[in-house]
């Protein structure tokens, strides 16, 4: 199922990932472990903050992809579904 993912970091946490290089290991992590369609960074509410796309075969991938971000980052973790143009036609048409 196409997932939508939030992942906001706590700033002083993120601070202290970027000075020991461990930000950029758990984002690779990520983007290697989730493969995601599209990956984006910007700031939201003062935090850093990563949106991704990308595909959950399974709900046992969830453990693996958000622990990371909540042990290295004290980050906010969520993740909703999500669907295209063609996923919102095909709904509608079932209406």
């Amino acid at each position: 199922m196409r997932m939508l993912l939030k992942v906001q970091m706590e700033v002083e946490a993120a601070n202290r990932a970027i000075k020991d290089g461990t930000l950029p290991k758990i984002i690779q992590h990520f983007t290697e472990t989730a493969k995601p369609e599209g990956v984006w960074f910007t700031a939201l509410g003062g935090k850093r903050t990563m949106v991704a796309v990308f595909d959950l075969a399974s709900t046992a991938q969830i453990p693996p992809l958000a622990e990371p971000f909540f042990t290295g980052l004290n980050a906010t973790f969520e993740m909703s579904p999500a669907m295209d143009m063609a996923g919102l036609q095909a709904g509608l048409s079932n209406l």
